[in-house]
C-alpha cells in the first residue's frame, strides 16, 4: 500500500529582505521539517498540500512552483510519496494545535541544520537553488 501525501515549504522575507523558510515541530514525533500530510479520498495532491499547510500552521497559502518529491518507507514500513510547492503566506497567523506545537521562521543555512529528516534536504536544497545567495539568511 502507498501512502500519498503533500505539503509546503513556506517562505517569506525578513526585515532585511533575506528569505526565511517556515519548519513545524510536531511533538508526537518531536521532529522538524516541513508542514504537510495525507491526501484525502478526491482530493487532489494541490489541494491537500493547500489543507495541510492551513491545518498545521493556520496560514493560507499562496501556491507557487512545485519542488521535488520525496520516497520514504513510514513507520509501518508502507511506501509513502509527498509532493511539495514553493508557498508564500497569504494571511494567517500560527496557532499551536494537535499536531504542530511551535513553528520557526529560519534563513536556509539554519533551516537545513534544524531539519530532522535528511530526505527533506533535498527540497529545501531545490527551493535555496531558485533562491539567489545574497537573499539567503544565514
Amino acid at each position: 500500500m502507498s501512502i500519498r501525501a503533500a505539503g509546503g515549504v513556506l517562505w517569506r522575507t525578513d526585515d532585511h529582505g533575506r528569505v526565511e523558510v517556515l519548519l513545524v515541530h510536531r511533538p508526537q514525533y518531536d521532529d522538524w521539517t516541513f508542514p504537510k500530510g495525507k491526501r484525502d479520498p478526491g482530493e487532489s495532491d494541490r489541494q491537500c498540500a493547500v489543507r495541510e499547510v492551513e491545518e498545521e500552521t493556520g496560514m493560507k497559502p499562496t501556491v507557487g512552483e512545485e519542488l521535488p518529491c520525496t520516497v520514504y518507507a513510514d513507520r509501518h514500513q508502507r511506501e509513502k510519496s509527498v509532493r511539495y510547492w514553493e508557498m508564500t503566506v497569504r494571511k494567517g497567523a500560527f496557532q499551536p494545535n494537535a499536531e504542530v506545537d511551535e513553528v520557526r521562521w529560519l534563513g536556509v543555512a539554519a533551516a537545513r541544520k534544524r531539519l530532522t529528516y535528511d530526505r527533506d534536504r533535498p527540497v529545501l536544497d531545490a527551493f535555496a537553488d531558485r533562491v539567489p545567495a545574497r537573499l539567503q539568511a544565514r
